[in-house]
This record gives structure tokens, sequence and C-alpha cells, in this order.
């Protein structure tokens, strides 16, 4: 069984929420019986509290609810349900369309930050994950333990107890710091006129967490809402069955579970060894045949052989493929819904127009945005770009939920090196710091012979990882915009500002540069201060409008 701190709570207690969730004491539970917008109100306060799901409804949402009418209900023992139209329809026919027209809220708390990126793979899901920039990692858990994974395999072998005393050291360095960093932070960015103090202690923490989280090692703990049909949820278990790391396949057997009280017609396939079994060991087996094939033809491919350990910001983002004709293809796609043009006629035209037409044609389809979710239509998907992005794992984490382009990943480990925030250094941190990633790196040393699977749990979030992002210019706008704000984490911002740049230099696609208006290239001190000043305006006008 895999370690996990049960949360206890009184009978009273108990009687509400077997109410409304499915497990009341496990780490994996669905939320039924509730309106759809409690639950998503319940997922978005999930990802800036410390409090488990089941705690934040007790505490902040059952007093402005009427639970009464629904005492008789016990959601732990599944809901009742007439399933025979589903069976025939979805099971015997396989209808695939039938599983995407129900959904379940999903909570899955207490895992590691190697296990998140898992759960977070599907495209067509959604998700909220605890934020390490909202979230202190400081204290201890009700065991009086860190927040972190123990893995019972490491931890029953002769590493168990350097395992758990690096991790230790490294929790206990990130709270060492963290006081000593905003007591610099205060005195570095005195509180405006204008300002409450609650606002700019707000910012500041918010600083110190985001200059502190790549202390944290992967194998720390968060909690992640899903929201997803009963299609997705099925792809997602199916692909987690057959992951090499036993804390996916340990989790994805508890949301069998959960689910099977929500929507059991959905996924009665999962558990047919012709047709889920196949599908998982397909996955397992081309994973594993790709790897042999690899290390056959460059054993100098897989994870473990030397990598160059490149600076802290050299080569993070690279374009490594586009279209040089594409500006000219997506003016022939912006002409094909408004004419009656085949696509070689409309890509012939727009190739004899002056530089002015050609202006004149993209603006008139952009429009004026007034903010980036003013985004123009589908003919920015006809242009493709291929970036390879070298970035710390904590930056890595908020890049790879843009689900709709394609991401993929290499292995976690210490080996190209990590990034160090000027921050810490400005305030006379680094040593600490170092010292803390290094203890990572020998831990990882130590691990990845007996552990290759475990070992990353051990890599701090401050070390980089390699991956691809391919995407059509239009998700483009949408992540460069967006991960370009100002209130966003420094390492990301950056990443975003220089794959604006490779589109508009590199690429030469200077439309669709011009057409991202929003993009933000400047700096900020404290990135979250706007938005704690927008956010205390706004509790301001409701007790306004209360009295």
């Amino acid at each position: 069984m895999f370690p996990y701190v049960e949360e206890r709570f009184s009978d009273d207690e108990v009687a509400i929420l077997q109410r409304y969730f499915t497990n009341v004491y496990g780490p994996v539970f669905a939320l039924v019986n509730l309106p759809e917008v409690v639950k998503g109100a319940l997922f978005a306060r999930y990802s800036r509290s410390a409090k488990s799901l089941r705690r934040l409804f007790l505490d902040e949402f059952v007093v402005d609810l009427d639970v009464s009418g629904d005492a008789t209900v016990d959601a732990t023992v599944g809901l009742k349900r007439a399933e025979e139209l589903y069976e025939r329809v979805f099971y015997e026919y396989g209808d695939d369309s039938v599983a995407q027209l129900g959904g379940v809220h999903l909570a899955c708390e207490q895992a590691s930050n190697i296990l998140t990126k898992v759960l977070e793979w599907g495209r067509l899901m959604a998700y909220l994950e605890q934020s390490t920039r909202y979230i202190g990692y400081d204290t201890r858990m009700a065991n009086g333990h860190y927040r972190y994974h123990r893995p019972s395999a490491v931890l029953e072998s002769g590493l168990g107890a350097r395992y758990v005393g690096d991790m230790d050291r490294m929790f206990d360095t990130y709270g060492e710091l963290m006081p000593r960093l905003q007591t610099w932070l205060m005195a570095r960015f005195p509180r405006q006129p204008g300002d409450s103090d609650f606002v700019h202690r707000q910012a500041v923490r918010a600083k110190a967490l985001d200059g502190l989280r790549g202390l944290l090692p992967a194998a720390s703990l968060s909690n992640v809402g899903i929201y997803g049909s009963g299609q997705s949820y099925e792809s997602l278990l199916l692909k987690m069955r057959s992951h090499p790391l036993e804390e996916a396949r340990f989790y994805a057997e508890l949301m069998l579970t959960e689910l099977r009280k929500v929507i059991p017609s959905f996924l009665q396939r999962v558990d047919v060894s012709e047709r889920g079994g196949r599908w998982s060991a397909y996955l397992a087996d081309t994973r594993s045949e790709t790897e042999r094939t690899l290390e056959r033809l460059w054993p100098d491919a897989l994870p473990g052989a030397p990598a160059e350990r490149l600076g802290s910001t050299a080569g993070e983002v690279r374009l490594v493929d586009f279209d040089p004709e594409g500006e000219d293809k997506l003016l022939a796609a912006i002409c094909f819904a408004s004419s009656t043009f085949s696509e070689a006629e409309a890509l012939r035209r727009v190739r004899a127009l002056s530089t002015d037409e050609r202006v004149a044609l993209v603006h008139a389809y952009i429009g004026d945005r007034k903010n980036r979710r003013h985004r123009p239509g589908r003919a920015f998907e006809r242009i493709d770009y291929r970036f390879e992005i070298v970035v710390d794992y904590g930056a890595f984490r908020d890049l790879q939920r843009h689900r709709l382009l394609t991401i993929e990943w290499q292995k976690l480990t210490p080996e190209l090196g990590y990034t160090l925030p000027d921050l810490v250094v400005e305030a006379g941190e680094e040593p600490a710091y170092v010292e803390s990633l290094e203890r990572s790196r020998a831990l990882y040393d130590a691990m990845v012979g007996e552990f290759p699977i475990e070992a990353s749990y051990a890599v701090a979030l401050a070390h980089r990882v390699r991956c691809v992002m391919q995407m059509n210019a239009r998700e483009a706008m949408h992540l460069i915009e967006l991960r370009s704000g100002t209130q966003g984490h420094p390492s990301y911002r950056r990443i975003a500002q220089q794959m604006y740049r490779a589109i508009a230099e590199q690429a030469g696609h200077r439309a669709v540069a011009e057409a991202m208006v929003h993009v933000d290239h400047s700096w900020s001190d404290l990135e979250r201060l706007e938005g704690e000043r927008r956010a205390e305006r706004r509790r301001a006008e409701r007790e306004t409008q209360k009295s």
C-alpha cells in the first residue's frame, strides 16, 4: 500500500461528506450530488489552498449550501442508475460517442509532481493543480512528515534511510530560506502608497515562493482536480495502467474504483482483456520495444548516458521546424471560407498581392483585439511551429498544461543543469540554494542504478528538462500571450518571449507576430502585485454591495 496521510473527520462531518464524495478517507474520490457551479468553484479554490478538497468543502462551502435534502444519500456506496441503454449501445456496439456525454469531477490528492504530469496528459480534460506559487511547502503533514512521495520499493531498500534523510534536508533548506527571502524582499520592494499591508505581503510571499520552488524535489506532493468525460477517463486509465511508474499504476486502480461508482457503464472495457487489457499491453510493448531499438542503434541515446550540461539560459528555445511559405498559406486560408476559390486558386491569388494588400487582408481578419481572448479564426491553424525547449521542471509543469498542441518530454534527470534565480543570488542565498540542488543530484545518482524510474523523484524542480512543443499559429498566440503576462513566473515568461521572437525573426512570419498584440515584453518587480490589487478591489466592491 502506498503511504497516504489519512485525514480525520468528525461523525457529523462524515455524515455530510458521504453525500457528496464517493470516498471519505482515500486520496481519490469523485464529486456527486452538487450543482456544477459548486464543483467548479470548489476546484478553482482548490488550486490556491493548502487544504484537502473535502476539508475545503466543509470549511468554506457547506455553510452556504442547503444540504438537508440529501440526508438519505450515500455516495460512498455508488449510485443506482438505469444502465441497460448504455450497456446495449456503448458496450455491445462500441459507440464511443455515448461515453463523451457523461462527465465526472475527480480529485487525486497527495500525488507527486511526476504523477501530476501523467494525470494531466489528456487533451480533452480540464485540470486544476495545487500551485507552488500560492502554497508553501515549509509545513509538515498531520503525521509529521514533509509533503513528498515515499516509494515503497525505495524505502524498503538499502537507500531508504538516505532517501528520507536527503529529502528532509531539501525541505529544511526550503523552510529556512523562506522567511529570510521574504524579509529581504520586504526591504528590497517597500510597500507603495495606496497598497494595503495585506496586498504587499501577499505579493512578496508569491515572489518568495516563486524564487524558492526550484528547491522542491519532483517527489513533492500536490492535489489535482480533474473534469472529463467517460471516454477521456478510459483513455487516461489505460495509459496509466501501462506506465512504468508504480505510483501511476496504483492511482489508476484508485481512480477506476471511484469512477465506477458514478459512470460504471463507460468504463466496462477497461478490465476486458481483449479490449482494455490489449490496449494497455500495446502501449507498454511499443514503449519498451522503442527503447530497446534505440539502445541497439545508439547506446548513448537513453537516459543515464552523459549529456551536455547547459548554462542557466543557454539554448532554452529553438524553433526547429516551420513552413517558409506559411504566411502565403495563412492568407489563402483567410480567403477560403469567405470566397468561392479552391485552395489552390486562393493561394495563387494571394501570392500576387502587393504588400499593402496583404497587410490589409490580415488586419481585416484579425480585427481590433481588445484583449488576448479575442483571437482570430481557424485560418491561423494553417501554420505550424515546432519548438525544442530546455527549461527548469518547475516552469515545464506550467507549459505542459497547454494540451491543444503536441508536447512530449524526456525523462527528468539532473544532466541538463539547473536554473539559478537572479532573486536568490541578489538576496545572498546562492550557497544554500546550490548546496540543496547538489544534494538532489547526488541522491539521483545514488538511486538511478537500482531505481532508474523512481530516481526522478529526487530531482529538484530547478533542474532542467528537454521537451518539444508543436503548435499552430492560433495556439501559439494563446500560449505566448498568456504565458508572457506580467503576473507569470519569470521562467516561463522568458520562454514565451523567446518563442515570439523566433516566430517574428527566425521564421520571418511578421504578420503572425504582429497579430500577437498582447505579448508582454516588460518585467515586473513583484509579479503578483497588480493581481493582488485587483483582488482587493473586488473584495471591497462585494462588501459595498452587501452593505
